[in-house]
Parts: C-alpha cells; structure tokens; sequence
C-alpha cells in the first residue's frame, strides 16, 4: 500500500472491537457490560442515546463510532435532519468550549502584565 493511501482508520476493523479483550478478557467482560447497561433503555430512549453518542462520537472525532451510530441512529427511528443537529449540537458545545478558554488566556495575560 503507498503512502497516499495509507491511513489509520479501516472500516473493516470495527466488526472487530470484541478483540480489545483478547488479552484482557476479565477487563473487557466489565467494560462491555457496563457499555451495554448505558444504552440500555432508561429515562432516555435507546434512540436519544444512540443520538448522542452520534453527536459525542463527532466531538471526539473517531471514525469507528461515526460509523457505529451513524447506522445505528438510522435503525432506531433518528433520520439525518435529527442527526445533523445532533452533530451541530456537539460542535457548538466543542466550540465554545473552546472559546470559553480565551478566559484562561485572557487571566494568564493579565496575571504577565500584559
């Protein structure tokens, strides 16, 4: 494979993510089940959680969960106008988040003198 076409992220390797317990499976047992228990129906539906963690999944930019909720939103009833905003919802949240951190910058200038 050349290097233009070399990348990190393989679509066919998100079928995969069970083998993060091959050589930790007591680990991965707990993990898995307590992933399974989140998405669980509770106070959210399955289709709110799964939307958000579309929208978490864009924030913390990993191509496999992109991929993972984006089909699983569609299979729970979400179209793509609820998964966009979903996805603009996050990225305001990171945005500002950012922003916010100009404060920080503007008390270290301040504490410099400057």
């Amino acid at each position: 494979m050349s290097d233009a076409h070399a990348h990190y992220y393989h679509s066919h390797d998100l079928p995969r993510f069970g083998e993060i317990g091959n050589d930790a499976p007591h680990l991965a047992e707990k993990f898995f089940a307590w992933y399974n228990a989140v998405f669980d129906e509770g106070a959210l539906t399955q289709r709110e959680k799964s939307l958000i963690a579309l929208a978490v999944a864009h924030a913390v930019q990993c191509p496999y969960c992109i991929d993972a909720y984006s089909g699983d939103c569609l299979q729970k009833g979400a179209d793509t106008e609820q998964m966009t905003e979903a996805i603009h919802v996050a990225a305001a949240i990171r945005g500002g988040a950012s922003l916010v951190h100009g404060i920080q910058m503007r008390n270290h200038a301040d504490r410099l003198g400057m």
